[in-house]
C-alpha cells in the first residue's frame, strides 16, 4: 500500500461520518494536521505512528462533531442503572398484577382451571414485559438527551439528585444492619399476594369452588361462597387491603424495620382479623349448594362453617403475632 493512501483511507473514514457540509474542510483541515506532525522525510511506519496518535477515524469524527460516542457515558451512568433497578421492578409488578386482575375479571364461570390459570399468567407476563421495555425505553431516551444537552466538559459521574459529589453525601447514607434491612423481595411478594387476594375475593364465585373433569379438562361447577355476601363487606375489605398497600410502600421506600412500620403491621394484621372474623361468623357467606355438596360426599354435617372460622381464627393470630414480633424485635436493633 502506497504511503499517501494511508493518510487518503484515514481522512476518508473521519469524514464519511460527517455531515455533507463540513467534510470538505474538516478534510482539509484534517490533512494539513497530518503533515504537520509528520518528519520531512517520513516513511510509512511515521505515518502509522502519527495516525495511531490522532486514534480511531469514529472518535475522532465525534470530537469534530463535539458530540459523544456513547449512548449514556460514565457522567450519568450510575443514576440511570440505580433508577432503571428502582422503577422497573415496580412498573413490571405493577402491570403484570393489573393484567392479571383485568383476565380474571374477564374469565367465565364453567371454564376449566387450567385455561384460568394459563390465561392470567399468560396476560400478566405479556403486560410485564410491555411494561418493562417501555420502561427502559423511556428512560434510556431521556438521559440520552440529558447526555447530549450537557455541554459541560466535566465527565465526574454525578449523585442520584444529579449533582457532584461531596463527602457531605456519605451522611444520607443510611447504616443499616443486615437483620434490620427490608430486602427488595419482601414488598413485591407483599404486594403480588394483596393485589390477588383482592382480585380473587371479589371475583370469588368465578375462581374458588369445586372443580370436576369434564370433557375440557377441569371445569368449574359449584362456587364455595355467596358473592353477593362477600361484596356487601367490601368497606372492611378494602381497609384492610389499603392498610396493607400503605405498609407495602413504606416498607419499599424506607428499606429497614422501624417502629413506625412495626405499629402498622400490627394494626394490618389486627384488622384483617377483624375482617375475617367478621365476615365467616356469618354462615351465610357460604354456598348452599357447595355445603350440601359436601356433606352429601361425607356422608356427614362438616359443620365447614365452625372449622374454617375458628381455623381461620388460630391461624391469624399465631402467624401474625409472629410477624409483628419479629417487626418490633427488628425495629429495636441498632
Amino acid at each position: 500500500m502506497e504511503r499517501m493512501n494511508l493518510i487518503e483511507l484515514y481522512i476518508q473514514e473521519v469524514v464519511r461520518r460527517l455531515p455533507e457540509g463540513k467534510r470538505e474542510d474538516i478534510g482539509l483541515e484534517l490533512r494539513s494536521a497530518i503533515e504537520d506532525m509528520l518528519p520531512d522525510d517520513y516513511e510509512e511506519k511515521d505515518i502509522k505512528e502519527v495516525l495511531t496518535k490522532l486514534g480511531s477515524p469514529a472518535r475522532l469524527a465525534a470530537n469534530y462533531m463535539d458530540r459523544p460516542m456513547h449512548l449514556i457515558g460514565p457522567r450519568y451512568f450510575d443514576v440511570y442503572v440505580h433508577l432503571n433497578k428502582l422503577i422497573l421492578p415496580i412498573a413490571a409488578v405493577i402491570a403484570f398484577l393489573a393484567n392479571a386482575a383485568v383476565e380474571i375479571m374477564a374469565r367465565n364461570t364453567g371454564e376449566s382451571a387450567l385455561d384460568i390459570i394459563l390465561a392470567v399468567f399468560g396476560a400478566g407476563i405479556w403486560g410485564m414485559l410491555g411494561a418493562g421495555i417501555q420502561t427502559v425505553f423511556w428512560l434510556t431516551l431521556v438521559f440520552a438527551v440529558i447526555e447530549r444537552t450537557d455541554k459541560g466538559n466535566n465527565q465526574e459521574p454525578v449523585t442520584d439528585s444529579l449533582q457532584k459529589w461531596t463527602p457531605d453525601d456519605l451522611k444520607d447514607v443510611p447504616q443499616i444492619s443486615r437483620e434490620k434491612r427490608i430486602p427488595k423481595h419482601e414488598p413485591i411478594a407483599g404486594l403480588i399476594i394483596t393485589i390477588i387476594f383482592a382480585a380473587s375475593y371479589f371475583n370469588a364465585d368465578k375462581i374458588i369452588g369445586l372443580y370436576e373433569q369434564g370433557s375440557a379438562g377441569l371445569e368449574f361447577r359449584i362456587p364455595v361462597f355467596q358473592q353477593d355476601i362477600l361484596n356487601s363487606y367490601w368497606p372492611i375489605v378494602m381497609a384492610a387491603v389499603i392498610l396493607e398497600l400503605i405498609l407495602i410502600l413504606l416498607k419499599w421506600m424506607k428499606g429497614q424495620w422501624t417502629k413506625g412500620l412495626a405499629i402498622l403491621t400490627a394494626a394490618s394484621q389486627a384488622i384483617s382479623l377483624a375482617a375475617f372474623i367478621l365476615i365467616f361468623s356469618n354462615s351465610s357467606v357460604w354456598n348452599k349448594d357447595f355445603t350440601g355438596y359436601m356433606d352429601e360426599l361425607f356422608h356427614a354435617s362438616l359443620r365447614l362453617e365452625h372449622w374454617v372460622l375458628w381455623g381461620g381464627i388460630v391461624s391469624i393470630i399465631v402467624f401474625g403475632a409472629i410477624e409483628v414480633y419479629h417487626a418490633f424485635r427488628k425495629s429495636r436493633i441498632r
